[in-house]
């Protein structure tokens, strides 16, 4: 959504179906919404520039996975970035090293070599566990003292 603040610094803020054929880079950072979910798709992906280098650090779900790894096959998507992955419950936080990999999309994907996939960590920093300490202790203490207006959400990781 627009920030006006980012707008008096200079950044325009376009319709998606200018960025697609304008960007080199697109990188997501933002929440999955109903809205949002697969906001690259096929369709999204034909109007990108061939070549064109993707990077999701929001929610796997804005990507139809599906859709880029035909992207990359056929080599519209040149680089693919990825520190989260709709399915990554499955995947990541535990070692899985000796099993056998039973995702078959997540398997096609570590086939190919413009493809890197993290697993997601923007929460396991020292600042993001100090504000989630802090969120925590300032919900447990409006709680203690029945004031909602204590109570602070944030966005699980």
């Amino acid at each position: 959504y627009p920030d006006e603040a980012l707008q008096t610094a200079g950044v325009d803020y376009v319709a998606l179906d200018d960025l697609w054929p304008q960007s080199d880079i697109i990188s997501l950072h933002c929440p999955l919404t109903p809205d949002n979910h697969h906001l690259i798709n096929a369709d999204a992906l034909l109007k990108m520039k061939p070549g064109v280098m993707l990077i999701n650090t929001g929610r796997g779900g804005l990507l139809d996975t599906k859709a880029v790894i035909a992207g990359l096959k056929s080599r519209q998507v040149g680089y693919l970035g990825l520190d989260v992955y709709e399915e990554e419950s499955d995947l990541f936080f535990e070692d899985h090293s000796s099993q056998l990999l039973q995702d078959d999309v997540f398997a096609r994907l570590l086939t190919f070599p413009n493809v890197v996939i993290t697993g997601h960590q923007a929460f396991f920093t020292r600042e993001a566990l100090a504000a989630i300490a802090d969120t925590t202790l300032k919900n447990l203490t409006g709680f203690e003292q029945q004031d909602r207006s204590l109570m602070h959400l944030i966005e699980s990781p």
